[in-house]
């Protein structure tokens, strides 16, 4: 079936949610001259250029490139300082940092290129746009961080037990004060990233925790992982290093890269793992299916939802395809309005559900049972999920 017409909304990422008693309004037919026809769907105006949607998105992006540049900014001076103070210290904590804030400066340059690209128009090679972009940087800063930063710090704690080397007290000192500085500037980017994490929070009508976990913005998720890691990173040197110095034992700063190079090795894991997920096609929330399959079965015309197929193709794009059995009795003007006004009434309610397609077949007695133990089963995994964020 044709693509539905997109409606812009000032919430992206998130649907609107309807209450099902809301929706019979929605399911009169259109007059002929408001019904928009289907071949017209090719012309329909993208959501990421909509009059209306276009600046809000720009806006979200805009304020993300800002907490980038400022972890840039932040994590090229930590590096030359850190680096610096290492190598004056012979601090093997500290070279350790100085290469966590190397990887987390080429990873925030992956994240704006990854900004950039992510934006630009469908065309003939790619029909349904360069949303997935963003998860291709975002894997590519996880692997930055596993190897420039995990790798290496890994590197510095053996070679410092297999050295046993000391330092001078001044070295000691320099290099503390280059965490302490840093500490402060880290935790100053930290806090402009929470700050957005909190907007998008309320933009999506839910708490923190819950932000932090279903969020849908890779390049935030990134610089947040790398700004929390880098604070914790720092404390772990600032242990590690004060340790060396009342005790003499270069153990405990071995031990401070050992537990960097942990950190920054499962902070690349998750990263990964959730940008892999999106690559290979990953559905959308559970709570959002389930809303849209309610929706559907909710229309009078829909007997049977046998098929409900979603994917993410963006932050702010998203593909779902839905097999349906329409009511005996439709003739063939009938049944092409009733899918005309079910997809437009889709994509006013879900903004970013910009590629729909509904496809009416005849369903059997077998894809009604499978029709109802999907349903069942989507019931249950958003129980799941609404019982964890109760416990969160």
């Amino acid at each position: 079936m044709s693509r539905s017409t997109t409606h812009s909304s000032d919430r992206h990422g998130t649907p609107r949610t309807p209450d099902t008693p809301d929706l019979p309004e929605t399911s009169r037919a259109p007059d002929a001259q408001d019904a928009p026809d289907a071949s017209d769907s090719d012309h329909a105006p993208d959501s990421d250029h909509g009059p209306d949607g276009s600046g809000a998105r720009q806006g979200q992006d805009a304020r993300t490139a800002v907490t980038v540049f400022v972890a840039l900014g932040a994590n090229l001076v930590i590096a030359l300082a850190k680096a610096a103070g290492g190598i004056f210290a012979g601090s093997p904590a500290l070279l350790s940092e100085a290469a966590h804030s190397v990887a987390d400066s080429l990873n925030e340059v992956f994240l704006l290129a990854s900004l950039k690209r992510s934006r630009r128009a469908p065309d003939d090679q790619h029909p349904f746009g360069y949303g997935k972009e963003r998860y291709f940087w975002a894997l590519l800063a996880a692997v930055g961080i596993f190897v420039m930063g995990g790798c290496f710090s890994f590197f510095q704690g053996a070679e410092a037990l297999s050295a046993g080397s000391s330092e001078d007290h001044s070295g000691y000192l320099v290099g503390l004060g280059v965490l302490g500085v840093a500490l402060i500037a880290e935790g100053s980017s930290l806090v402009r990233a929470l700050v957005q994490v909190r907007g998008h929070a309320r933009e999506a009508g839910r708490g923190m925790a819950t932000e932090l976990r279903r969020g849908d913005d890779p390049t935030l998720r990134t610089v947040l992982a790398e700004d929390s890691t880098a604070c914790l990173g720092v404390v772990f040197a600032l242990l590690g290093m004060w340790l060396h110095m009342v005790t003499g034992q270069v153990v405990y700063e071995a031990t401070a890269s050992f537990l960097i190079g942990a950190l920054l090795v499962y902070v690349a894991y998750r990263l990964a793992r959730e940008s892999r997920g999106r690559l290979i096609g990953e559905a959308i929330d559970p709570v959002q299916r389930r809303e849209l399959r309610r929706f559907l079965e909710a229309q009078p015309e829909i007997d049977t939802v046998t098929t409900l197929l979603t994917m993410r193709l963006g932050n702010d794009s998203t593909l779902v395809a839905a097999r349906v059995d329409l009511v005996p009795g439709l003739d063939s003007e009938e049944v092409e309005e009733v899918l005309v006004r079910v997809k437009t009434a889709m994509a006013e309610f879900w903004p970013q559900a910009d590629q729909i397609f509904l496809d009416v077949t005849d369903a059997s007695t077998r894809d009604r049972a499978k029709a109802r133990a999907d349903r069942q089963t989507l019931e249950e995994t958003v129980a799941a999920v609404e019982r964890e964020e109760a416990g969160a």
